[in-house]
């Protein structure tokens, strides 16, 4: 059938040829007799249409007339189409065993199975126009990204296997493989990965896994330490034991001499990085996705012609494309797992820090513990809770004063918030980095703002509200990765309750309930005003300095109107 449909492609070229020859030989006819003047008799002319017509009518029925090598169908057809059934058959058999032993190797992680993560970053190139990585910077965010070993092992099975069925030329086959190739990746390899990142989210839950909890160091990290200090030999079997073989946990092997702590915070860290990189293969897997679908399209273009059962392998091809689209909705769903995972902790840091449930508790910190693995971002911490200014703001002028001098509460949350989120930030890629900061900081905006609405403020005290919101903002956006975060508006369009700590507190700071309507109405204009009525209401009752009464008949009125 392909070799057919080149022969009649081949002829219609040659009828094409032959139809611009006619054409050139008229136009040389029409300038001679231009040149000499003279012209062809009526007759003459007649009899020269009458062969063009004739010409063209022969070349008509030549493409009409179907061309055959053999006849459409026969024995040999049958016996190919059946030979390329069992073939691709054996194709889906070699590609479920090259992924499964991907997953098996897995299992049993070394360092071989783990790599610095080969996609991160990817812009536009100078006048090449093609793709480029950016490699981060120490201390950026993904600067110490890993992947495993699963994505590029599956990835390269389900390439070599579907080449090879494109190599028999046969489009049956080539479909065949194309579909095993995408309900493959799009089920089997995408469960397996969901499964192993919710893993990975589970080693990092604060307080049982490797991250701190409000008690300490998480319950791995601890033993660790522990071992450590007591200076037992084979004191990883306890890591070992917590995790098994389950993917992140750094290590396994027995000790032959006592662990020092230095040894011991490289060990925590790369438990840390291995159970992001669980998280990271599916970032990976989307842009290695993506590659496959452009690699097996521009096979088709090369290798095949067109016709209408080339397009229906591209069609096949093209459903790697909502293959891609499963992988980035998992990797989104995984990060937002990860942040479910932590967000008890992002709640107790804001609760100790604004002085509730439980304030005194000290803590020890796994920035203490992880050094340098943050890049520098924020470490120490101590115990939050302590001594130091509270979250308090019906002040005076001289607490007001005093409050400009001392360290904040905001200051020892930002801290905080670093030991929890700085490790996960180098081992994260840079957009699942984002995400986890943007998740964190909405958790902590929703927790600042429930404290908020217990406070009574003075004037002074708004003023004092501003200042650590517009310093908790520029924390936010040094903590963010991506260039389109960088900007005010752009961080709150991307962190609703970050926003509203910020309107709220402009809120606080009018010096006139007059200014209120016109404040409200000049950032509706903007599209930057989430505050309800009722929450306007009941965050300008907080000032001391108005009146309950006129608070509420202006914004009765507002509410009226």
């Amino acid at each position: 059938d392909e070799v057919t449909k080149a022969r009649k492609l081949r002829l219609s070229q040659k009828i094409e040829e032959k139809r611009h020859k006619r054409e050139i030989e008229e136009q040389k006819r029409l300038e001679q007799e231009a040149d000499t003047g003279t012209r062809l008799t009526s007759a003459e002319e007649e009899a020269l249409k009458k062969k063009q017509q004739e010409e063209e009518k022969e070349d008509e029925e030549l493409m009409k007339k179907p061309i055959e090598i053999l006849p459409p169908h026969t024995k040999l057809n049958d016996i190919v189409a059946e030979v390329g059934g069992y073939y691709s058959g054996l194709e889906r058999s070699l590609l479920l065993a090259g992924m499964q032993r991907a997953f098996m190797n897995a299992n049993f992680p070394d360092e071989r199975h783990y790599s610095p993560m080969a996609v991160i970053n990817s812009v536009s190139g100078g006048g090449g126009g093609g793709q480029q990585n950016v490699i981060p910077q120490h201390g950026e965010a993904g600067c110490n990204a890993l992947q495993t070993s699963v994505i590029e092992e599956c990835l390269y099975a389900a390439q070599r296997s579907t080449l090879r069925a494109f190599a028999t030329g046969h489009t049956g086959t080539a479909s065949v493989a194309a579909n095993y190739c995408a309900d493959i990746l799009g089920r089997f390899l995408l469960e397996v990965l969901n499964k192993r990142a919710e893993m990975g989210a589970n080693l990092l839950k604060p307080g049982e896994g490797l991250l701190d909890g409000r008690g300490g160091l998480g319950q791995a990290a601890q033993n660790l330490m522990n071992t450590a200090q007591k200076g037992l030999r084979g004191g990883a079997n306890v890591v070992r034991g917590k995790g098994g073989n389950n993917p992140g946990v750094g290590g396994g092997k027995n000790l032959d001499h006592e662990e020092t702590p230095e040894v011991i915070q490289a060990r925590i860290a790369m438990g840390v990085a291995r159970a992001c990189a669980n998280t990271n293969d599916l970032e990976v897997a989307v842009e290695y996705t993506r590659r496959l679908e452009k690699k097996f399209a521009s096979e088709i273009d090369s290798s095949y012609p067109r016709g209408h059962e080339t397009e229906q392998l591209r069609m096949c091809v093209k459903s790697l494309g909502p293959v891609t689209d499963s992988f980035r909705d998992a990797s989104n769903s995984a990060i937002q797992n990860l942040i479910s995972v932590i967000m008890p902790r992002v709640r107790s840091i804001v609760n100790d820090a604004v002085g509730q449930d439980g304030a005194g508790a000290g803590t020890a910190s796994f920035g203490a513990v992880m050094g340098g693995v943050g890049g520098g971002m924020g470490g120490g911490g101590g115990g939050i809770g302590g001594g130091g200014s509270r979250f308090n703001y019906d002040l005076d002028e001289a607490a007001f004063e005093l409050a400009q001098i001392s360290e904040g509460y905001m200051d020892k949350l930002c801290s905080s918030l670093d030991d929890l989120i700085n490790p996960l930030r180098v081992h994260l890629a840079p957009r699942l980095a984002d995400i986890l900061v943007i998740g964190v900081l909405g958790g902590a905006s929703k927790r600042i703002e429930a404290a908020i609405r217990r406070t009574q403020f003075t004037a002074l005290g708004a003023l004092s509200l501003d200042s650590d919101i517009r310093n908790f903002i520029n924390y936010s956006k040094d903590r963010v990765d991506s260039p389109e975060l960088k900007s005010n508006v752009s961080l709150c369009k991307a962190c609703k309750p970050l926003a509203r700590l910020a309107q709220i507190a402009l809120l606080m700071n009018v010096d006139d309930l007059d200014d209120v309507l016109d404040l409200i109405a000049s950032s509706k204009r903007k599209g930057n005003w989430d505050l309800k009525l009722d929450d306007a209401k009941a965050f300008l009752n907080l000032r001391v300095d108005f009146e309950g009464r006129k608070v509420n008949e202006l914004l009765r009125v507002q509410g009226e109107d």
